[in-house]
């Protein structure tokens, strides 16, 4: 009886008992002061420990991509549910929960095409994106900016990263070829720039690291939750109460039947 309960749930993550917490067969006293959040996200998530270099580079996308404003769905729920009286883990999760296909699945998505790009080979592209949008519509994943035009100011940044740690000999620097290549196509068949975005730019990061698509979303919620804890303390220093998505004098457009004047 205590196997079937002991084996309900098994886990190569974490052995613990009284006085006693090991990370994967790590000590944690051993990794406390000694491993960075990057690190240990790293280690978590994939069971090893990256070198320095690695996360160093892992850090600048998680730190590239923590904030976008209270325009962004995600941060602007969380800011209207502390004026809800929700607290910050909840306010966290509200908005965290947001952090889905439309908003916040970008990177995860464009890994998946990078990666099938980077199977078919490079010159396989045109087919491979022909294939994505007949399967997921015309929609590119990681390529142009609602407000950043005509440029991300992220994504350079964090490319020319990229391309320095592929220069030591850290990341192979494909799959910064590979996107490079897709922003090239979108400007031929657009006839103007289609510059790649922070979640392109990210997205080649954890490509070049090796961490799995959906890994990508999980990492990108990671960095994202910092801007939304910051709004939510922020929004509870600032008071308010029940503050909807726009001012109370703003009106939304009612399209439905209006009464019938039977006069």
């Amino acid at each position: 009886m205590s196997s079937d309960v002991s084996d309900w749930w098994q886990t190569e993550i974490i052995d613990m008992a009284p006085g006693q917490i090991r990370m994967r067969g790590r000590p944690i006293e051993d990794l406390i002061g000694a491993v960075s959040f990057p690190q240990m996200i790293w280690f978590m998530t994939r069971g090893d420990l990256p070198s320095p270099l690695e996360a160093s580079l892992l850090e600048a996308a998680l730190v590239s991509a923590v904030d976008h404003g209270p325009q962004a769905p995600s941060i602007a729920a969380a800011r209207m549910a502390v004026t809800c009286g929700v607290g910050l883990n909840g306010a966290m999760a509200s908005a965290v929960n947001m952090l889905d296909d439309v908003h916040g699945g970008a990177g995860e998505q464009a890994v998946a095409l990078y990666t099938a790009i980077d199977e078919a080979g490079l010159d396989a592209m045109p087919r491979v994106l022909k294939q994505w949008r007949i399967d997921h519509g015309q929609y590119v994943p990681g390529f142009g900016h609602r407000f950043h035009t005509p440029k991300d100011p992220r994504a350079p940044r964090l490319l020319d990263l990229v391309r320095q740690a592929a220069g030591d000999g850290v990341v192979s620097g494909r799959f910064a070829s590979i996107a490079t290549g897709i922003e090239d196509a979108l400007a031929q068949e657009k006839g103007r720039p289609v510059p790649m975005n922070i979640d392109g730019a990210t997205a080649v990061i954890f490509a070049e690291l090796g961490f799995a698509a959906p890994l990508a979303r999980g990492l990108f919620c990671l960095s994202r939750s910092v801007g939304i804890l910051a709004h939510a303390w922020e929004q509870q220093q600032q008071g308010g109460r029940n503050k909807g998505p726009t001012p109370p004098h703003y009106r939304w457009r009612y399209t439905g039947p209006n009464p019938i004047d039977d006069s």
